[in-house]
């Protein structure tokens, strides 16, 4: 059975930049930890967006520029990259919350068998959520789990809220 674990936008503007809050800096510790003893597959996505964000449908609604392409703002954590560059991963850049790519990556790693996907990162209320549901709709037969202890929302309450989604959506939590 092939193993993955996704590591969703462990950028710095998630962090400690512009969208940045305690409870983020709080698990990159665990996710390097994670990614370091994981015995795998990884897949990293990117949240990437242009300088013309607040013109998006996103930024109408969401006016505070982030991961704006080629930024230090748009970087994985030094900390998580280090780990990651340890073990091998593929980067998948995604323009929205949730990424089809995702989904056709996970599919060309099982092709010859079963898989099994872990998921952390940031937001669990925005694109951790999203990603998971994607990749449950394109493999409504395969485990996937979230560890909840190595994400984190915008906040504490959207992030239970999104992890009671998850539940009810036949997501394993890790917790």
């Amino acid at each position: 059975m092939k193993k993955i674990l996704v590591v969703v936008d462990m950028q710095n503007d998630f962090i400690n930049g512009s969208l940045g809050t305690k409870e983020a800096e709080q698990i990159v510790d665990p996710v390097v930890r994670k990614i370091r003893g994981f015995e795998g597959d990884i897949l990293v996505t990117l949240d990437t967006h242009s300088h013309r964000y607040l013109e998006t449908a996103e930024g109408k609604k969401l006016p505070v520029p982030h991961c704006i392409r080629m930024t230090n703002g748009w970087l994985l954590n030094e900390r998580v990259l280090e780990a990651l560059s340890e073990k091998g991963y593929r980067l998948i850049e995604k323009h929205t919350f949730g990424s089809v790519k995702l989904a056709e990556e996970i599919q060309e790693i099982r092709e010859d068998g079963e898989a099994e996907v872990e998921f952390v990162g940031l937001c669990t209320d925005i694109c951790v959520v999203s990603n998971v549901l994607l990749v449950k709709a394109f493999f409504p037969e395969m485990t996937i789990r979230v560890d909840a202890r190595c994400c984190a929302g915008v906040t504490p309450g959207s992030h239970r809220a999104a992890v009671e989604t998850m539940k009810m959506c036949q997501i394993e939590i890790l917790d």
